[in-house]
């Protein structure tokens, strides 16, 4: 009777890890450029942006693209902030650059989704005001991919 109770519990222990693991698979990633034709700049809404292009999945690839300094206009950066607290009050005392001003021209700066947690990001331009205005900000919470 044991025997067949081991067994049993097995079979469906089983069956549970294989239905289990089906939600894990990871579907086909995406390039996703951050703005879409806009890109990376300020005077755009990148909350709004990442809504209308949410969701996000794990292994996603976000590409910041933004032009060089010029005598004419401050070129964006990209960040990393380490919590919502953080970039609610646009604080990069903790934050992680992930792209200087120059590394989003040509094919852009890219950042891979690999984590399943929010991403925040924000832009340090003109001493934080971009991302104080809300102009420069967005995040972006990864998921497993339905497929």
């Amino acid at each position: 009777m044991r025997m067949k109770m081991a067994f049993t519990f097995g079979a469906h222990g089983f069956i549970l890890l294989a239905i289990a693991a089906s939600f894990l698979v990871v579907g086909e990633a995406r390039t996703i450029v951050v703005g879409g034709s806009e890109g990376w700049r300020f005077g755009f809404n990148y909350t709004d942006w990442a809504l209308k292009t949410s969701p996000f999945y794990l292994n996603d690839k976000l590409v910041f693209k933004y032009a060089p300094p010029s005598d004419t206009s401050v070129a964006p950066n990209v960040y990393l902030l380490p919590n919502l607290l953080s970039y609610l009050a646009c604080n990069f005392s903790s934050a992680k650059l992930l792209a200087n001003e120059t590394q989003g021209s040509g094919e852009g700066f890219e950042f891979l989704l690999n984590h399943w947690r929010p991403a925040y990001f924000a832009s340090t331009a003109e001493d934080g005001s971009h991302c104080r205005e809300g102009q420069m900000k967005f995040f972006a919470i990864p998921w497993w991919h339905p497929n």
